[in-house]
């Protein structure tokens, strides 16, 4: 007599034995719900030279360049990297909140917690939100490239060294209201400058040191509240920061003094 082996059973067969078939089978077999359906999205040949995917750097949008396009920075990285702010603290807060929303981490070393506080309630202290100390008082952050950090230095014209420095995924933001004796080290130091509008004795200093063209560095006093010149050493770009609705809740409309 011929053994004839039993079949496998039919996956998402019922107890019973009967098969289950449709949207039942794919829940025993382990592929979770399924989602709706929709019509298929189709272009033709010609539509395809028209489609366009806006891919630009990944980092915090802290406003929109002279073109009108969004201007990124790269705050969080796998390596040390030092920002120089020679402008407010309304621009300053504005990034704070933006790096924050991203996830990461934001360590204020202040001398005016005061000026801080509304902005850490909003935000949530903690690990996992916004703390402020005071100057000479950071603890280790413990960056990490699933926690970064960053740190910002509100320490007044002469900011002493820093306890915590710049290190992969912590990144340092120093700001300087005004330009101080200590000003063309920072700047030398720093991986990226930001300059707000200053008197033109300083723009003139800040121009030997960045090597800015003399139109641009003529330009700088007559800088509108909220425009930054972002300077790295091979690019140069200004940018509006524009407040959203929340921001500007928060912390009023783009100033330049404080």
């Amino acid at each position: 007599m011929a053994f004839t082996p039993p079949t496998a059973p039919t996956p998402g067969a019922a107890a019973s034995g009967r098969p289950v078939t449709g949207p039942r089978a794919r829940l025993r077999t382990g592929f979770g719900l399924l989602g709706p359906r929709h019509p298929r999205h189709t272009l033709s040949m010609a539509q395809v030279d028209t489609l366009g995917l806006p891919v630009g750097d990944d980092g915090v949008v802290v406003g929109v360049n002279g073109e009108g396009q969004p201007a990124v920075l790269g705050v969080n990285r796998p390596t040390p990297f030092d920002i120089l702010l020679i402008g407010g603290l309304w621009t300053t807060q504005v990034l704070a909140l933006r790096v924050a929303a991203t996830g990461a981490r934001v360590a204020v070393e202040t001398g005016r917690p005061a000026h801080w506080a509304q902005l850490v309630q909003a935000v949530g202290g903690g690990q996992s939100g916004m703390t402020v100390h005071e100057v000479g008082r950071v603890p280790p952050q413990g960056a990490s490239a699933t926690a970064p950090v960053l740190v910002i230095r509100d320490c007044g014209m002469r900011p002493p060294r820093g306890r915590v420095v710049s290190a992969p995924w912590q990144s340092v933001l120093t700001l300087l209201p005004y330009l101080s004796p200590l000003a063309p080290r920072l700047m030398r130091q720093a991986r990226l400058v930001g300059v707000q509008r200053v008197s033109p004795d300083e723009a003139v200093e800040i121009g030997r040191v960045t090597g800015l063209p003399r139109s641009e560095s003529e330009a700088l006093p007559t800088l509108a509240d909220g425009v930054t010149l972002w300077c790295t050493e091979r690019d140069r770009q200004y940018v509006m920061t524009q407040p959203t609705d929340v921001e500007a809740g928060l912390l009023g409309t783009p100033r330049r003094m404080d």
